[in-house]
């Protein structure tokens, strides 16, 4: 039955002072136990090495576009996932500065071991935005110290390495690139140029202007080849009405007959041509001196009489015959042509068809020399931005960490000290015989105080008697509190110079 908060220190300190050797006991095994696990304490102590993230230097705005700093992002992770690679770890774990001069001969299964724990020692912490830290954390202040400047050392080495190999890589593979399409090029070049040269019929607007030229000309002719056939049917109906002799006498007669011939000859030229047509203009001197010897022969009192003459071919006639053959001459040159038009233009309808046919491959033939020529002119572009980055990480410019603070030799360990222990020892071994008779009173199911019955079992108490001790008893309990009293003094000057003897590493 739990005893009341309000009898419950009076309780304890009865209960205490009835068992004074079990709290002697208790206190000394308490106060002696905490301050021998501060001597057992792993006591580990730190050596951190600061890294200064330098990525603003001045040849960051001056390469500004025309070269590509190597960048790692998140780096406090990266510097970690870094330093736990094996290529590093196991240069810390064989460093016979560290570890000593067998440390590359060790076996497998110890390597393995040492590369564990030292996976496990070396934190990365970030400090802002361009800061962090490297710790490592061993018993051994040496050699904390000395591994977290190793790591420090081998951080930067390996990513000074990295990054000119990274540059270098990323060099070889666009320069590889640009060989690559220099060679696609110049065959898609060279594909092109064949194909220009095994087809020659030309552009298809070249072709389209070559058909609308001849199918021009095509029409010109059959219009001129119309306008032929009219005239010459024109010219047979008139050869019909003319007749091919006349007849020639010596009287005025004759004048009159050469007269109607010129005149019917003269009408003739008048349909075709102007007034001022040569021979139109011979035909009509011709009557005007025709009619002057017909007058003359009249003024004489020449006789008019019809006899005859001699027959003579009609010179109108033999004009419009010959101009008849002409025509169909024309006729038959002006078909010849339109056939040879015709056959022209079936030629160009059929190398029009090849050119539309050879389009499609040599646009796909441009295409792939534009695009090939594209990429490898922006290859070319991007292979010189590499060599320049190449150059500057060779060079240690663009991102470069620096250390900012080097490693310290660790002076004291890390978490608690010893001088804790001892105080939490001297502490903790007084409060535990108090603290273990107040816990076990609370599930002690005696009745110790009138209230437990009266407040809980609700029942009355009349009378509640003392404890009463014999003399005796009290001067036996005196002898034992003072001799309890003499032995828990010497516990505690004894604690104490233990604690002081460790504390001053007189004991460790």
């Amino acid at each position: 039955m739990p005893v009341p908060l309000s009898q419950l220190p009076s309780e304890v300190i009865r209960e205490v002072g009835s068992r004074k050797w079990l709290a002697l006991l208790i206190f000394v095994l308490v106060s002696f136990g905490v301050l021998a696990a501060g001597f057992l304490w792993p006591y580990k102590y730190t050596s951190e090495t600061v890294i200064f993230i330098d990525d603003k230097n001045i040849i960051q705005p001056l390469m500004e576009g025309s070269a590509v700093t190597t960048e790692i992002n998140d780096r406090a992770s990266a510097a970690q996932e870094l330093l736990w690679g094996r290529s590093v770890i196991e240069k810390i774990a064989k460093d016979e500065e560290i570890f000593g001069e067998d440390a590359a001969d060790i076996s497998r299964e110890k390597l393995e071991a040492r590369v564990a724990g030292l996976r496990t020692n070396i934190e990365v912490v970030p400090r802002g935005d361009s800061y962090f830290s490297i710790s490592y954390k061993a018993r051994s202040p040496m050699r904390a110290f000395q591994i977290a400047q190793k790591a420090a050392q081998l951080f930067i080495e390996e990513t000074s390495e990295r990054k000119r190999i990274e540059s270098r890589n990323a060099y070889d593979f666009i320069n590889k690139q640009v060989k690559s399409y220099e060679v696609q090029l110049a065959a898609a070049e060279e594909r092109l140029k064949q194909f220009l040269s095994e087809n020659v019929e030309g552009t298809e607007g070249e072709a389209n202007d070559r058909l609308a030229n001849l199918r021009a000309e095509l029409e010109q002719a059959e219009m001129e080849k119309s306008e032929l056939e009219t005239r010459a049917v024109s010219l047979d109906n008139e050869l019909d009405r003319l007749n091919p002799m006349i007849m020639q006498g010596q009287s005025a007669d004759a004048f009159q007959n050469r007269i109607s011939a010129l005149e019917e000859q003269l009408d003739n030229l008048r349909l075709k041509y102007h007034d001022t047509y040569p021979d139109i203009v011979i035909l009509r001197e011709q009557l005007e001196e025709l009619r002057k010897q017909r007058a003359r022969a009249i003024a004489n009192g020449e006789p008019i009489q019809s006899l005859a003459g001699e027959a003579i071919a009609n010179p109108v006639y033999q004009e419009v015959q010959s101009e008849l053959t002409s025509t169909r001459a024309n006729i038959q040159t002006i078909s010849t042509r339109i056939r040879s038009y015709q056959r022209l233009l079936d030629e160009q309808s059929e190398r029009m068809e090849r050119v539309q046919a050879n389009n499609a491959q040599y646009a796909e033939l441009t295409r792939d020399m534009e695009v090939n020529k594209e990429i490898y002119d922006d290859l070319l572009k991007r292979r010189e931005r590499a060599r320049v980055s190449m150059h500057l990480d060779v060079e240690g410019q663009g991102l470069n960490y620096h250390i900012n603070e080097k490693a310290q030799f660790p002076l004291s360990a890390s978490g608690p000290q010893f001088s804790m222990f001892a105080v939490a020892g001297l502490f903790l071994g007084l409060a535990a015989p108090f603290g273990l008779v107040a816990g076990l009173l609370q599930i002690d199911p005696r009745v110790r105080a009138r209230e437990q019955l009266e407040e809980e079992m609700e029942i009355p108490v009349l009378v509640q008697l003392p404890e009463v001790k014999t003399p005796f008893e009290k001067r036996r309990d005196s002898r034992v509190t003072t001799l309890v009293g003499l032995l828990a003094v010497v516990a505690v000057v004894a604690y104490l110079a233990v604690a002081i003897a460790g504390v001053m590493g007189v004991i460790g």
